[in-house]
């Protein structure tokens, strides 16, 4: 078992709606374990495994940056039977943008819990510097063998920050056909979030400084998730598999920190009001990855493609790749190259215009625009007593893309709508 400790983009809301109890991610890395017993190592029967990782954030311009610790402990009962409990904390803090857009002058804003202020300089992208966070996340994980065919996988996260709570369930069931070498899986997950931000949850389409801004407390989301996995054993160096996922997600959805400008014909912000989320989606993808031993050398090429579409209109494209080379002494490098690329969805737009109607649904979170990311990162590991010690640095760029003619006026002339953004990380593991 390896633990993975991974930011994409840890922003504030970010952490909320992608948190520890990712469920899709969660279950998928479930499936995966269950979809590949062929090819699994023969555990050691009453051993312990422990593993862990330690994770180092920094967004450039003084951003987000976020630190993050985590420890699994997986128990080998027995041939048929382990045990995983997991725990993690995160500590972020920083600067994320608002969702309002940059002027030629500087604008000051209400803070989300509604006391005091806080100023963006003329040209500058408007970033909420209220951003601190500790999240404690705990899951455990059973799996079990149930007979030479079937292997079974069940269990439960919570996750816990300042104002979001998710809690979630998951299960998976593997079987083996054609001498092994063939696994069908199928999995779900449920989860149940409560978010409750300070200062209460906005009111759509309001303006921030508006007296009946506010709605209630708190509000609540429900995610399901089914995957069906297939995974084949083609040859002695190459393993295939093939997953097709999709998520029903219903409740609040809408950011209660990102914000939207009105903006007047001449490009200058009026008013700014809180952005507003459809509270139904269904997320669907197809995944595809080929893993290949290289003989004799021990070399092992990893590469992926996903694609990603939801009813919001946003479509996206994953590939990503790392290949695994062994060096002297049970040392080894890993290169890893990942490209991301985004389709924005049907109601992302950069502002609103002065005198038009607030529209039902809209977002000016660049995380919902249209948006290419390239990841480009180096893994080294080395024996440390007789146990595995390895490190990665990564290095994270986001572009963004739009429409640069919406730069009207005078309030907008010369400013950038859509910087980019760009970001290290540092992880390293430890396991014995």
């Amino acid at each position: 078992m390896q633990l993975k400790c991974q930011i994409k983009s840890k922003r504030k809301s970010q952490s909320k709606s992608k948190t520890f109890a990712n469920i899709s991610l969660t279950l998928a890395a479930a499936t995966c374990v269950l979809a590949a017993p062929a090819m699994a190592e023969t555990p050691e029967l009453d051993s312990w495994d422990v593993d862990l990782g330690l994770l180092i954030y920094a967004e450039s311009d003084d951003q987000v940056q976020a630190y993050e610790g985590a420890l699994s402990v997986t128990k080998q009962i027995d041939d048929e039977r382990s045990i995983n409990v997991k725990g993690v904390i995160d500590v972020l803090t920083g600067a994320s943008p608002n969702g309002a857009v940059a002027q030629n002058r500087a604008q000051t804003f209400t803070r989300p819990s509604g006391n005091g202020t806080y100023t963006t300089a003329a040209g500058d992208t408007p970033l909420d510097d209220t951003f601190k966070d500790t999240r404690v996340a705990l899951s455990t994980q059973y799996q079990q063998q149930l007979n030479r065919l079937w292997l079974y996988s069940g269990g439960a996260n919570v996750s816990k920050e300042y104002d979001y709570l998710a809690l979630s369930i998951n299960s998976a069931l593997a079987r083996d056909f054609n001498n092994r070498n063939t696994t069908a899986s199928v999995g779900f997950s449920y989860a149940y979030d409560t978010i409750e931000p300070e200062g209460g949850i906005p009111n759509p389409g309001v303006p921030v400084d508006a007296v009946d801004n506010r709605l209630e407390d708190r509000e609540t989301k429900q995610t399901l998730d089914l995957l069906l996995g297939l995974t084949q054993v083609i040859n002695r160096q190459t393993l295939m598999q093939l997953n097709y996922s999709i998520s029903d997600v219903s409740g609040y959805q809408t950011d209660p920190f990102k914000i939207l400008s009105v903006v007047d014909s001449d490009g200058w912000a009026s008013d700014y009001v809180y952005e507003s989320r459809p509270e139904q989606r269904t997320k669907q993808s197809l995944f595809w990855r080929t893993k290949y031993n290289l003989q004799p050398s021990g070399q092992v090429f990893d590469v992926s493609y996903r694609y990603f579409w939801d009813d919001w209109g946003m479509a996206s494209h994953t590939i990503d790749s790392k290949w695994r080379m062994p060096l002297a002494n049970s040392h080894f490098i890993e290169p890893h190259i990942r490209y991301y690329n985004q389709q924005a969805v049907d109601f992302y737009q950069v502002y609103l215009d002065e005198g038009q109607p607030i529209p039902e649904y809209m977002t000016a979170d660049y995380r919902l625009g249209e948006l290419q990311t390239y990841t480009i990162g180096l893994k080294y590991g080395f024996p440390i007593a007789g146990n595995e010690f390895s490190v990665r640095f990564e290095y994270y760029l986001t572009q963004v893309s739009g429409d640069e003619s919406l730069a009207k006026g005078a309030g907008m002339s010369g400013v950038d709508l859509y910087p980019d953004k760009s970001a290290v990380m540092l992880q390293s593991f430890y396991r014995f």
